[in-house]
């Protein structure tokens, strides 16, 4: 049995409800990348609700990229934090890619390249770790040296007297 109830005293129309339904066991890890969601027939049937409410959750789904659908095969999760890990990956071979070539255009070797780069990612560190220690809070009891011109203000108290 699917784990769905239809809430009848919510203004949310039902395919939006399935919907949400359907996201939070994706989430939740009730199904997981790659398995597939009963048939869009199937689940109508087994919850009691009208076919085209559940083809259009499934259509919204897919469309948000939880559900990857293939005719013929079915409607499966999709593995959306491999997709983005895949993503990430080769935006950053795309942009290390564009750096070795920019340097290789200014005359660079590959070997003063990483030279280039070791030298560089070394720099930011001891950079950050400045930053670091600068922005850390002192520790108790050992506040900072505040120098406070008192004399003006006892010159003028007396000169007023």
């Amino acid at each position: 049995m699917f784990p769905f109830e239809v809430d009848t005293t919510s203004d949310v129309p039902l395919w939006v409800q399935l919907r949400q339904r359907l996201i939070y066991l994706i989430n939740s890890g009730y199904f997981k990348p790659g398995d597939q969601l009963p048939t869009v027939r199937g689940l109508a049937s087994d919850i009691s609700i009208n076919y085209n409410t559940v083809n259009k959750a499934y259509l919204s789904l897919v469309s948000d990229g939880y559900l990857e659908s293939t005719r013929g095969r079915g409607v499966f999760v999709r593995d959306l934090d491999a997709e983005m890990d895949e993503e990430y990956t080769k935006e950053i071979e795309r942009l290390m890619d564009d750096c070795v070539a920019a340097c290789r255009d200014l005359g660079l070797s590959l070997d003063d390249i990483e030279k280039c780069m070791s030298k560089k990612i070394k720099q930011i560190k001891v950079a950050e770790r400045q930053a670091d220690a600068s922005e850390a809070p002192l520790p108790e009891g050992s506040g900072r040296i505040v120098t406070i011109d008192v004399g003006v203000k006892r010159a003028k108290r007396e000169g007023e007297r």
